[in-house]
């Protein structure tokens, strides 16, 4: 019988956070594994263009910065798998991964597979991500700037994010599908103070135009009380209903707070299991930028060292 493979790390996920953390823990000589997932490069791959990454003073296409940091992984030992992990036992350590056909062993786990955002589910929204179709109004707002631009959702990063987008846009308007705000109220009322916020009630998006011209030129809405259907006039389309961390394969296994992010032990990466370390957006629910995530999987990468260094002592 085949022997199964053992690794003294094992990271899952290969965004900025899962990248960086191979880069380190390649430095440290501890021949790192990167199982790569279903989005290899993690959400930037999906960004034409990053301009708030330091060291780029002129941006830096969103696949080319990963495929970077990729190669510059790989030159210091890093290996990669392109497969989804499909099952974890965190019991006891090493800890046990089972990957379609094949299963490893890792003394020390750096989960890093980040956090989806939600989205519509439209066709044209599908066709029209990362030309005029944003989930992330940090990353992307700068673009927008004089435009129209139209924010989906109605709770608290709905309001964060259209308050936000006032700093370039011309005219935000938000589209929520009932006739009250969920958003905490101090955030309602500076966004219905701004004078460059519209809300639209009762209504929900049912195409995003114009997918023949390559571009967003508005957004078909319709109104939920009335089935009424209208065109509202736009170059930008934002959504902001909220993000999944990846973190359903380690449920009942991790301490995770109410929304599934990894619960993280303050000023570390490490999670409620000894050797299981969590960077990036799986534990962080509030800046989710790429930089902070890569910073985090610096973290994890030293504490995993250490980690093992502990146990050889």
């Amino acid at each position: 019988m085949e022997e199964i493979k053992r690794f003294k790390v094992v990271i899952v996920g290969s965004g900025p956070a899962g990248l960086t953390a191979a880069i380190y823990a390649g430095r440290a000589m501890l021949k790192p594994l990167v199982i790569d997932g279903m989005q290899p490069g993690g959400q930037l791959t999906i960004t034409s263009e990053v301009e708030n990454f330091p060291g780029f003073p002129d941006g830096i296409d969103g696949p080319k910065l990963m495929n970077d940091m990729r190669e510059q992984a790989e030159k210091f030992g890093t290996g990669f798998m392109f497969d989804t992990l499909e099952k974890v036992d965190l019991s006891q350590r090493p800890f046990k991964l089972t990957l379609g056909d094949a299963e490893l062993l890792a003394d020390t786990l750096i989960i890093s597979s980040g956090a989806s955002a939600n989205w519509l589910g439209l066709e044209s929204e599908k066709k029209l991500q990362g030309r005029g179709v944003s989930a992330c109004a940090t990353c992307d707002g700068f673009f927008f700037k004089d435009k129209e631009v139209v924010v989906i959702g109605g709770g608290d990063s709905a309001m964060e994010e259209a308050t936000f987008l006032t700093k370039f846009a011309a005219k935000v308007k938000v589209i929520h599908r009932r006739d009250e705000l969920r958003a905490a109220k101090i955030m309602q009322e500076k966004a219905m103070k701004n004078s460059k916020i519209e809300i639209i009630w009762n209504s929900v998006p049912v195409e995003v135009l114009d997918v023949e011209k390559n571009e967003v030129t508005g957004v078909r809405i319709k109104n939920v009380k009335t089935g009424e259907e209208s065109v509202v006039s736009c170059q930008g389309f934002f959504l902001a209903i909220g993000h999944t961390p990846n973190t359903q394969m380690f449920k009942d296994q991790l301490e995770m707070d109410e929304k599934a992010y990894i619960i993280t032990k303050p000023g570390s990466t490490y999670t409620s299991v000894p050797g299981v370390f969590a960077a990036g957006d799986v534990q962080d629910s509030v800046y989710r930028q790429a930089i902070s995530a890569a910073g985090t999987g610096c973290m994890a990468a030293i504490d995993a060292e250490r980690f093992l260094e502990s146990k050889e002592a």
